[in-house]
């Protein structure tokens, strides 16, 4: 739903070692096919996903489009410094008494001890960093991620992967947020947090069932009804850039192509499948 960027620090959505049958779209155009899978970013080992339906439309794809490739750690970490970290304005000094406390019991529940583990974090990245230490910590690993997975299997089969976002562009998404925003983005994840295990639940039944309704339900209703830019910016924006892409590869005939993108990104009146509609495409449920 959000950049995969950060894997291990946002939004991962999760699920239970059962057998899935996750949502997926087909578009075809001029003899050209694209798959579009919605994925996500983290699972605990032995999920099942792999469905034979999934399975054939992997197989018949010549090429695999995920939303970043470049995810080296030691390649990103000064750039996590330079674009998350602000310790002259500890962040501390940006929050209200009430939201100091939110964020001091996240931390506290993330295993960070307190609030001050956080102080030189600028809000959005203190907000990913809230969201995902209580996930790891409970085994969902981003190695077992569809992304990941896919990728693998991608290159051992010889399949060229491509991304339409680098590591860089997506900390940019956030960094570049407008002041208020930023905090909008810490907010909403103390809200998320705030909900609990049957928040994760919820989302991680949607996305099992392939429910599009409940995956729009679980994942982006909070920022569509109450953090409106966030959700421009983390969805709308992206949605449709990614839509140009991929009229641009039907349109030069590029056979028949896979792409994973988070499962929040199909779903929805902002979607993936509804932006590619402005250049006359329309994707169908497989």
């Amino acid at each position: 739903m959000f950049p995969r960027l950060l894997a291990a620090l946002f939004a991962i959505l999760l699920s239970a070692p059962v057998s899935a049958e996750p949502a997926m779209w087909v578009v075809r155009s001029d003899g050209a096919t694209a798959h579009l899978f919605g994925t996500v970013h983290a699972l605990k080992p032995g999920t099942s996903w792999q469905t034979p339906k999934f399975k054939q439309a992997f197989a018949e794809s010549s090429e695999l489009w995920l939303e970043i490739v470049d995810q080296d750690a030691q390649t990103l970490r000064p750039v996590v410094l330079q674009l998350g970290t602000d310790p002259a304005h500890p962040l501390s000094s940006k929050l209200t008494p009430a939201e100091l406390a939110q964020v001091d019991a996240a931390a506290a529940e993330a295993g960070l001890g307190s609030e001050t583990a956080l102080e030189p974090m600028r809000p959005w990245l203190a907000a990913l960093t809230l969201e995902v230490l209580p996930l790891l910590k409970a085994g969902y690993d981003p190695r077992e991620g569809v992304d990941t997975v896919l990728k693998a299997e991608a290159q051992a089969q010889g399949k060229p992967v491509h991304a339409f976002e680098t590591a860089a562009q997506q900390m940019h998404f956030f960094a570049d947020l407008p002041p208020k925003t930023e905090l909008d983005l810490l907010r909403s994840t103390l809200e998320e947090i705030a909900q609990g295990p049957a928040k994760v639940s919820a989302m991680v039944d949607a996305w099992e069932a392939g429910d599009a309704a409940g995956i729009e339900r679980e994942m982006l209703d909070l920022q569509q009804e109450k953090y409106r830019e966030v959700y421009a910016v983390l969805i709308v924006e992206r949605n449709r850039a990614w839509a140009k892409a991929i009229s641009g590869m039907l349109q030069r005939g590029r056979g028949t192509i896979f792409i994973a993108v988070g499962a929040g990104h199909l779903v929805g009146p902002d979607s993936l499948p509804k932006a590619l509609e402005q250049y006359g495409l329309h994707a169908v449920r497989e």
